[in-house]
């Protein structure tokens, strides 16, 4: 049965949707059919009439429609949503990281992992919608018109996917929502509450975290893995782990047997919620010196003071969410690498991180080299990163790789 409400694209405008890529852009819409409310589902048609899929209007962006589906007869509706979650949780299975139902034996490294992102958007073909599983709670966030409208659907199918949660929260914070016109919303949406801070578990590291307030869902579980790859290079060493949030590098360097760690960041809580994954982890605390300052200022400060350091990590926030921010993200990005090269031993590690979606991995690579020749020094690349398996990166879909990272020795 054909809808009343359709996107018709302009001509010529289909091949991105051929090429199974989930985002109509305004510009590539001809004109809308009927008047679709914001995040209803409407048909998407070429400019000669034939049916794409079906996808969520957003009237107010740029992202004028995200495709639910590019199978033409299959309907948008609980069921859809429901194997939808079901296929991305068999996933997760299938990716054997230990939880979700995933019986383990208990000495696989990744048997004490208490937390994954279950829905990575796009990659689970569920655009704009994040949802993560902490232990007991599911928190999410719906950053469009048509994933706020399907809300409570997601909602019942969460529950009905994973019934052992005590609790289905919301974290729906992110920019994105403005730019689709809407606000901000948070709060309970099944269950009972998270409380204040919840313990979860990651390769033997115990951590707080911070559900209702913290960063993203209240943690950055996309450099899980990443993480772990500090450890071979912490042993007696010496660590400065910046933008360190609430500890997680700098943890795994303890765990890997580093001498010292200053811990950076320019929020007092990120500081005091790693002081308490310290001491909950029995690290000695003699062994961590704290920093709350700027990295840009304090970077500088350290080079003035002769300070050096065995092993570096930069992991900053985001400095590009567009292509318009780009040249004045990479000139922080080239700072703050230029600046750890010179606080760099000789034969030292750098790990460094990009979150912006708009850096691609390319231009990462360039920025980071003419950073270090900036300083004087070699690098030599031994490993690149990406985000953790649980965030798939849909090769349809190119802006859903978004982490990109690298592991330098600078002789």
């Amino acid at each position: 049965m054909q809808s009343e409400k359709k996107i018709i694209l302009g001509k010529n405008r289909e091949k991105s949707a051929l090429r199974y890529h989930p985002w109509i852009f305004s510009g590539a819409v001809d004109h809308v059919e009927g008047t679709p409310s914001a995040g209803e589902t409407v048909e998407v048609r070429t400019n000669g009439g034939t049916l794409l899929g079906h996808a969520g209007y957003s009237p107010a962006s740029s992202i004028r429609a995200r495709f639910w589906s590019f199978d033409p007869e299959e309907p948008i509706n609980e069921m859809f949503f429901g194997k939808r979650i079901h296929d991305a949780r068999l996933l997760r299975e299938q990716l054997k990281l230990g939880i979700a139902g995933v019986d383990l034996p208990a000495d696989s490294p990744d048997a004490n992992l208490t937390a994954c992102r279950i829905i990575h958007g796009e990659a689970d073909g569920l655009p704009a919608i994040v949802i993560d599983l902490f232990g007991a709670y599911l928190i999410c966030q719906f950053s469009s018109a048509p994933a706020d409208y399907w809300k409570n659907t997601i909602v019942q199918a969460l529950h009905k996917e994973f019934p052992h949660v005590r609790g289905i929260y919301e974290r729906s914070d992110a920019d994105a929502r403005r730019r689709d016109g809407l606000e901000e919303s948070g709060g309970l949406l099944w269950g009972e509450e998270p409380p204040e801070e919840y313990t979860i578990t990651e390769y033997g590291v115990t951590l707080l975290i911070d559900l209702k307030h913290g960063h993203k869902t209240g943690y950055y579980l996309d450099q899980r893995e990443n993480r772990q790859a500090v450890i071979p290079y912490s042993r007696d060493a010496d660590v400065l782990d910046c933008c360190c949030y609430s500890g997680g590098f700098g943890l795994r360097a303890l765990q890997g047997g580093a001498k010292s760690v200053v811990f950076l960041d320019a929020a007092k809580n990120a500081l005091d919620l790693a002081k308490k994954n310290m001491e909950l982890n029995h690290f000695p605390m003699d062994h961590a010196e704290w920093m709350q300052a700027d990295i840009f200022l304090q970077l500088r400060k350290l080079r003035d003071m002769g300070r050096s350091f065995d092993l570096i990590i930069l992991d900053p926030p985001k400095f590009a969410d567009t292509h318009s921010r780009l040249i004045k993200a990479a000139r922080g990005y080239k700072d703050i690498n230029l600046l750890a090269a010179k606080l760099l031993r000789p034969g030292g590690h750098l790990f460094t991180f990009s979150c912006s979606a708009a850096m691609t991995p390319e231009l990462f690579r360039k920025v980071v080299g003419d950073a270090t020749r900036d300083a004087g020094r070699k690098a030599l690349l031994v490993k690149s990163f990406a985000q953790s398996s649980d965030h798939p990166h849909a090769l349809d879909f190119p802006e859903g790789y978004y982490l990109t990272g690298l592991h330098l020795i600078l002789p």
